[in-house]
């Protein structure tokens, strides 16, 4: 008898909710301070993926709760490398896998770094949620919303040393970052200097809105 090839059925990605980022968050033990920047990240992403889902063609725009939770757990990893010297990045990118969420997983391990700098899709509005993630990161220090200038200007002072080639690997980064910027904001209506306010007026509508996360003003920077 003759078997038949049956095609699997694509799984759907597995994406954890709110609830599940902050028993995550919990489990993790994340600090105070990086949990109000993990909170404002998230802020920023839920923003910016609503607002490319408004004017971009359907179907085309980054998933808003991909970017979200990918927002929420970008640091999961930050408190236990404080301690260990370990990647931050990677070994996030390790924990949301061993939670079964390898696009999580993904968003995680491309926020430090940007991961497949297209500027071509870029150019046709294609944005995945781990650009908006990343952006969003450079967006933030502590949990103040800063410029991009900014935000080089901190991470050179605290991880550049007097390492003339980190120094240069940091500052190519956040070309490529500003670059983005372009990009994205070519699609939105507002200019990245209007962020803080934009921000602040989404909070009403935000699905983040009260969470036990200790946030503080956009406008304020934690320690």
């Amino acid at each position: 008898m003759q078997t038949l090839d049956i095609p699997k059925t694509l799984e759907t990605p597995k994406v954890p909710g709110i609830e599940t980022c902050i028993a995550l968050i919990e489990q993790y033990a994340m600090l105070p301070n990086i949990r109000r920047h993990s909170l404002l990240v998230a802020r920023i992403a839920e923003l910016l993926a609503q607002r490319l889902q408004e004017r971009l063609p359907a179907g085309q725009a980054p998933d808003q709760d991909f970017c979200v939770s990918g927002a929420l757990l970008h640091d999961i990893a930050k408190t236990p490398c404080l301690k260990a010297g370990c990647d931050h990045a990677e070994t996030g990118a390790d924990i949301c896998q061993q939670h079964e969420y390898p696009e999580i997983a993904e968003i995680v391990a491309g926020h430090v770094i940007l991961q497949d700098f297209s500027p071509e899709k870029y150019k046709q509005g294609f944005f995945q949620a781990r650009d908006i993630v990343y952006y969003a990161d450079k967006r933030v220090r502590h949990d103040a919303i800063v410029s991009l200038d900014e935000r080089l200007e901190y991470i050179l002072e605290n991880y550049g040393g007097n390492d003339k080639r980190i120094q240069r690997g940091i500052r190519d980064n956040f070309r490529r970052c500003e670059q983005l910027e372009g990009f994205l904001f070519s699609f939105l209506d507002f200019p990245p200097e209007q962020l803080c306010s934009k921000v602040e007026q989404y909070t009403n509508r935000s699905f983040l809105a009260g969470l036990p996360l200790d946030a503080s003003s956009p406008g304020q920077e934690g320690e």
